[in-house]
C-alpha cells in the first residue's frame, strides 16, 4: 500500500480467487486504463474515472468459472480501501451534495 500527500493510493490484494492492483489519484483529470476480464465493469470503471475527473489505473484477473462475482467484489473492495487511503485527513471535503444527471430516457437524483 503507498499514500502520499497528493492524495494517491496504490493498493494490491491477492486472494484464493482473485488478483487486484489498484492506483488512483483524486486530484487526476478522467484518465483511466482499466483490465478486468468483465466488460461492463471495465465500462463502469471507465466511466467513474472520466466522470469524477480521478485518474484510475486497475488491473484485475482471477476465478470467471464461477462467476463474475469474484473480481467484482474485490475489486470495490480495493478501489473503497484506495479512495479512503486518498482522501487523507478529508480536509476540505463538503458534507452533503445534490445532483440530477439525465441520462438517456432516465432522469437520476441522489442527494448525500
Amino acid at each position: 500500500m503507498t499514500v502520499n500527500s497528493t492524495r494517491t493510493a496504490t493498493i494490491e490484494r491477492k486472494t484464493g480467487e482473485s488478483n487486484i492492483t489498484i492506483k488512483v489519484d483524486l486530484d487526476g483529470t478522467g484518465i483511466s486504463d482499466i483490465n478486468t476480464p468483465n466488460g461492463f465493469m471495465n465500462h463502469m470503471l471507465d466511466a467513474l474515472a472520466r466522470h469524477g475527473s480521478i485518474d484510475l489505473s486497475v488491473i484485475a484477473s482471477g476465478d470467471t468459472e464461477s462467476g463474475p462475482h469474484h473480481i467484482a467484489e474485490d475489486t470495490a473492495i480495493v478501489l473503497g480501501r484506495c479512495i479512503d487511503q486518498a482522501l487523507g485527513e478529508r480536509r476540505g471535503i463538503v458534507r452533503m451534495g445534490h445532483a440530477f444527471v439525465p441520462l438517456d430516457e432516465a432522469l437520476t437524483m441522489c442527494a448525500v
